[in-house]
């Protein structure tokens, strides 16, 4: 168990074909820099305070907590498309919103849906909104294919 909430949260993406669907995930987690991490998924708290980097700040192997979307196809052809949003409320000593989505459709409609959930989950909790961030990834199967959207919090 983490003694503190994370501080930092990074945002990433990547997409890949394997010769199986475990090759094509380990390729796109590979795509996205994240592949050298132990990721946990979690539910889509952003922490209070929480702020974005750029740079993954952790040693190879560690166990990071992930709020991630991913699918994968073995159908040639398939458009395979995953998404992540993070809303930040504008008090910062409130948490935030991870959301995260993944359809056989097109980048920009699992963007879309994402940032509407995202939205929709603020509201929910009565916060008002200082940031909304998202990334997305689109591929299309040639053989077997995976997409993964992530945040990874520390």
């Amino acid at each position: 168990m983490l003694a503190e909430p994370p501080e930092y949260f990074f945002i990433t993406a990547g997409a890949a074909e394997g010769i199986t669907q475990l090759n094509a995930f380990d390729g796109a987690l590979q795509q996205a820099g994240i592949g050298q991490y132990n990721l946990i998924k979690v539910t889509s708290i952003a922490p209070p305070n929480s702020r974005r980097t750029q740079v993954i700040e952790v040693k190879a192997g560690t166990v990071v907590p992930t709020a991630f979307a991913l699918i994968a196809s073995s159908k040639p052809g398939d458009v395979l498309a995953a998404a992540v949003a993070v809303a930040l409320p504008k008090d910062r000593s409130f948490p935030g919103l991870i959301m995260e989505y993944s359809a056989k459709t097109s980048q920009a409609e699992v963007e879309e849906t994402v940032r509407k959930m995202a939205l929709q989950g603020m509201e929910l909790r009565g916060f008002e909104i200082g940031s909304l961030e998202s990334l997305s990834v689109e591929h299309r199967v040639r053989k077997i294919g995976c997409v993964i959207a992530a945040v990874l919090l520390w």
